[in-house]
């Protein structure tokens, strides 16, 4: 199906595929293709215990019928946020195919195995970094940064068998509201919106622009 006939398909709400999970899909297999960079790239949005909104950029490491995931120090910002409030929201925006996605929903540590599995996965340096960056807290300047790195370095040489640290891992936000938007002419743009209320089944209707 063609991005013309998939967009066709969206003009009416039941045209639209019943798994919104299946539909993120077919838009980011096309985004990678179109995308300069980074076509996983999303913006995550947090509540911390005081109600105070934060957002930042993101890379999305994987998703399925469970939800979106991706990686980070526990110890950050976001992830202190995520303690106090466990929610979040998560925005991909692909400027060149003209479309969005949003989502919302609570969020969930992943397990141990995935987290350990996909951290061993990553270059030398990245797991490297992870230990020598107390993400979010105040650095008195980059050379204290490249000591942390030649520590662990010391650490662990020859960049085999580096361990995850305690304080990195994964998270999981589970959607109950998943919104797709893509550009129209004269800002009348194309928006569904899909719910989960209950059970596994998803609602979904259209939005006006």
């Amino acid at each position: 199906m063609t991005a013309e006939d998939i967009i066709k398909k969206l003009e009416e709400a039941e045209g639209a595929p019943a798994d919104p999970m299946a539909l993120f899909g077919q838009w980011l297999a096309e985004a990678e293709g179109k995308e300069p960079r980074d076509a996983n790239a999303m913006c995550l949005a947090t509540v911390d215990e005081d109600g105070r909104p934060s957002a930042r950029i993101m890379l999305l490491k994987g998703y399925d019928e469970q939800g979106f995931v991706f990686y980070t120090n526990k110890e950050s910002r976001k992830g202190e946020a995520l303690e106090a409030n466990p929610v979040a929201a998560l925005s991909f925006y692909w400027k060149s195919l003209g479309r969005q996605v949003r989502v919302e929903g609570r969020v969930e540590h992943i397990s141990d195995e995935e987290a350990d599995s996909y951290f061993a996965s990553r270059p030398a340096g990245s797991r490297i970094g992870a230990w020598a960056s107390q993400q979010s807290r105040k650095l008195a300047s980059r050379s204290m940064l490249r000591a942390a790195v030649e520590k662990f370095e010391a650490q662990y040489k020859g960049g085999e068998n580096i361990p995850r640290p305690p304080h990195w891992g994964g998270y999981r936000v589970i959607p109950d509201h998943i919104e797709f938007w893509h550009e129209g002419e004269y800002r009348l743009h194309t928006r569904i919106i899909y719910e989960r209320h209950e059970g596994e089944d998803w609602d979904k209707e259209m939005l006006f622009p």
